[in-house]
């Protein structure tokens, strides 16, 4: 049963984040087609629309859920939700409305999908069998959604600039059907909203460590998924179809790594897979922005992939960790506010940093973001090893 449940909700997860991602390679497209004239600042606030629902509505699901001592109807309303949002953005798409119209469904939709996301994931974080394995089938659920969603989004848009969102819309229903197969888990008396993963944080100081890595990885996640993909398609001529294929080389490996380098941390610690990876992440994500050729870039998305897939589970992994057992899903809505919060701010510090400066000082901002939190962030974690050894093997 833990299996199947384990599978279930790694679908609604990836369902979600193939949604969301499938409108990032020609987001430029979508916002002309939507009435927008100036296309980078028109995406930057597209983009952060919804992630700014996210970051407000986590903890009002949480609360919702509370009431009634249940995660599954919410996961499946917050999907439904969602489908409803994309498909009143394509139908508004042809008559040309006002974009604050626009930013207005983009958020309504944001607040709904943010509850099946967060409280699948609290849902994955509930079951036995290992946090590690539990938060790698969330990492692969996440990477390989994401790694789909840019190569099959760039096609669709060849189809026409309305096409990802009608597509988006079917596989947020496709969630709320699966939602119904899971077994609500949520332990009793368990509060999860924003303000008690606040009080959590007080209470558990050592979670401020996997929140930052959180922060800064989804910070680059943001970063790509808009600047990225407008370098690439300026920069080098590329079109939506071949952006997705490249922004795919970072997602393909962060996908298929996830899982296997989950169950690693769950054998040799947390330790080495954050402090390696965290290390020379930011690093690979300068190298990206300096490469001369599409080759060296899109060779640097690949290096980028690889140590996020190697970061990505064990820090998630270690929010359980840390946690209490009857305080996980507080925990674990914490750290998607904190990721939330990242890729925000990769979105629009990143466009707004590429809109005034240029495309190498968004890179430099994205990447020298990572390396400084990891400068400050890893003597306390090694600190949090010395003090908690069971935490890391």
């Amino acid at each position: 049963m833990t299996s199947r449940d384990r599978v279930a909700l790694g679908l609604v997860v990836w369902a979600v984040i193939l949604a969301q991602t499938l409108l990032y390679p020609g987001v430029d497209l979508l916002v002309g087609a939507l009435g927008a004239g100036d296309r980078l600042g028109a995406s930057t606030w597209f983009l952060a629309a919804e992630f700014l629902a996210f970051v407000l509505a986590v903890g009002a699901w949480g609360a919702a859920s509370d009431a009634v001592g249940r995660r599954r109807p919410f996961v499946a309303a917050g999907a439904v939700g969602g489908a409803a949002g994309y498909v009143l953005l394509a139908l508004l798409g042809p008559t040309q409305p006002a974009f604050e119209l626009v930013l207005l469904v983009r958020f309504l939709q944001g607040l709904a999908t943010v509850g099946a996301f967060s409280l699948a994931m609290s849902m994955l974080a509930d079951l036995d069998g290992g946090s590690g394995r539990n938060m790698g089938a969330a990492g692969i659920a996440i990477g390989s959604g994401t790694a789909l969603g840019a190569p099959i989004g760039g096609q669709l848009y060849e189809l026409g600039p309305f096409v990802p969102l009608w597509a988006a819309a079917g596989l947020l229903l496709v969630v709320g059907l699966l939602a119904r197969l899971v077994v609500d888990r949520a332990p009793p008396g368990e509060r999860e909203g924003l303000r008690e993963a606040l009080l959590q944080l007080r209470e558990t100081p050592t979670l401020s460590i996997p929140y930052a890595f959180g922060f800064a990885d989804r910070l680059t996640a943001g970063f790509f998924a808009l600047v990225g993909t407008l370098y690439f398609r300026t920069e080098f001529g590329l079109s939506p179809g071949a952006t997705g294929l490249t922004l795919a080389l970072f997602f393909a490996p962060f996908a298929l790594l996830q899982y296997p380098f989950g169950r690693l941390s769950d054998s040799i610690g947390r330790t080495v897979p954050i402090v390696a990876g965290s290390a020379v992440y930011g690093v690979a994500v300068l190298g990206v922005g300096a490469a001369s050729t599409l080759l060296g870039a899109r060779v640097g998305m690949v290096a980028v992939g690889v140590l996020g897939a190697l970061m990505s589970p064990a820090t998630m992994a270690l929010v359980v960790d840390l946690a209490p057992s009857d305080r996980r899903g507080v925990a674990v809505a914490g750290f998607n506010a904190a990721g939330s919060l990242g890729f925000l701010a990769g979105v629009v510090v990143g466009g707004l940093v590429a809109d005034e400066l240029g495309y190498w000082a968004a890179f430099g901002f994205a990447g020298g973001t990572e390396i400084l939190l990891a400068a400050v962030a890893i003597p306390a974690f090694l600190k949090l090893q010395a003090n908690r050894e069971q935490v890391f093997g």
